[in-house]
């Protein structure tokens, strides 16, 4: 079996390669890394963009009549100018004190930044005063006797009272805090055990208190009868002096959207916490070690001697001596019409999902061509793809018949 046989072993395949294998490279090192890392690198640019994105203090206020936002209050100071209504945008004592007079209203949408000397400094002022209640402030500076009460949600609401301003506009989406008033005042919109806007007189003035502005807002101001009760409110005289920034008794304030401290406006990196911008420190140093660790190189290659060199010549005996012990003859004959035909299918032009039929003809034309007899395709065909062998004879003769052909093919 093993005199001239041939198997599937490609001479010169002896296993006497002693060069080890070659590392990876970098990219491959760290693909492993490649998806923690995009998303880490895309929590980054989103955490930016919304950084960006996110107004800078002292550009989006709530109710600024130059506001154009959700919350701005653009919307009604339009309507209040189309009446003929002319509207002062102010933004400290000194200059709502030269804007107020008798023919005035002084609209306060917000108490919440107001100092007790600021509040003292704008309840002298002449003219009517609409002020809404945040929090913090005495109510007892800008409206005597009104105390406050309980907070409450805000929501549309029925006005539910004689004040002529507020049951023309019927509902109205308001709320935030409840109030009690001093005697004589009209308590209109209930929420809980007091109202939402408390009317009352003064001397010669008209002091209004609301729980809340929302229904002033750009967002709120066309549901409801919320622009009705805006417009009676805010309209009734021919000026509107409109705080919109917090101010102090020196009139400190920035016309163009800053701060009343004079401070610079606080640039990208001031918005974002300093835990964020230690976690990202740790995040780059982290990175960093794992890049160095996985992207190390390792060196050249040390080649080394194996214990034991195994010669191709005795692969191929021991594997037929294997087969003969087992009397394998159809292994072994598979194993040789497979070399043969994977040797021959370059020379024969052929894809390698080429059929039976196909390599018969290939074989017996290739064979005519270059002996100039003619080759029979059974012959041909009884050799690649007949049943095994009956003896081991039988094998040895394959395997010329299997190398004749293989000749013939190779010949120009």
């Amino acid at each position: 079996m093993t005199g001239g046989a041939t198997t599937g072993l490609a001479p010169g395949s002896a296993a006497e390669t002693t060069s080890a294998p070659v590392s990876p490279p970098f990219r491959k090192a760290v693909r492993g890394w490649r998806g923690p890392l995009l998303a880490v690198l895309g929590l980054l640019v989103l955490s930016v963009v919304f950084t960006l994105l996110r107004p800078a203090p002292g550009t989006e206020r709530p109710l600024d009549p130059d506001e154009g936002g959700l919350s701005g209050g653009r919307a009604l100071a339009q309507l209040l100018r189309q009446n003929g209504v002319t509207v002062h945008r102010v933004t400290s004592v000194e200059e709502a004190r030269a804007r107020a007079g008798e023919g005035a209203t002084l609209f306060v949408p917000d108490t919440l930044y107001l100092a007790d000397e600021d509040a003292t400094a704008l309840a002298d002022l002449p003219g009517d005063r609409v002020v809404a209640w945040s929090g913090l402030l005495d109510l007892e500076t800008l409206a005597p006797g009104v105390k406050a009460l309980e907070a409450a949600t805000a929501r549309s609401r029925d006005a539910d009272c004689d004040l002529p301003a507020a049951r023309r506009a019927g509902s109205a989406h308001i709320g935030g805090a409840a109030f009690s008033g001093p005697p004589g005042a009209v308590r209109c919109f209930p929420a809980g055990d007091g109202h939402s806007l408390i009317a009352y007189r003064s001397g010669d003035r008209t002091v209004t208190v609301l729980g809340g502005t929302s229904f002033m807002t750009n967002l709120r101001l066309a549901e409801d009868g919320n622009a009705a009760l805006a417009m009676n409110l805010l309209g009734a005289r021919s000026t509107v002096v409109w705080i919109t920034d917090p101010v102090d008794e020196d009139g400190a304030g920035d016309p163009d959207g800053g701060t009343f401290s004079g401070e610079e406006r606080p640039g990208l990196m001031d918005l974002v916490p300093a835990g964020v911008k230690l976690a990202a420190v740790q995040l780059v140093i982290a990175v960093l070690l794992v890049a160095v660790w996985r992207g190390r190189r390792l060196g050249p290659v040390v080649a080394e001697r194996l214990p034991v060199v195994v010669r191709a010549s005795e692969t191929v005996e021991g594997r037929g001596r294997l087969y003969r012990s087992r009397r394998a003859r159809d292994r072994a004959a598979l194993a040789l019409r497979t070399a043969a035909i994977d040797r021959m299918m370059p020379w024969l032009g052929l894809p390698h999902d080429a059929g039976p039929v196909e390599i018969v003809t290939a074989i017996s034309t290739r064979a005519r061509s270059s002996t100039g007899a003619a080759a029979e395709a059974s012959e041909i065909g009884a050799a690649l793809y007949g049943p095994p062998p009956e003896d081991d004879a039988g094998l040895v003769a394959l395997a010329d018949h299997l190398d004749r052909l293989e000749r013939q093919v190779r010949q120009p």
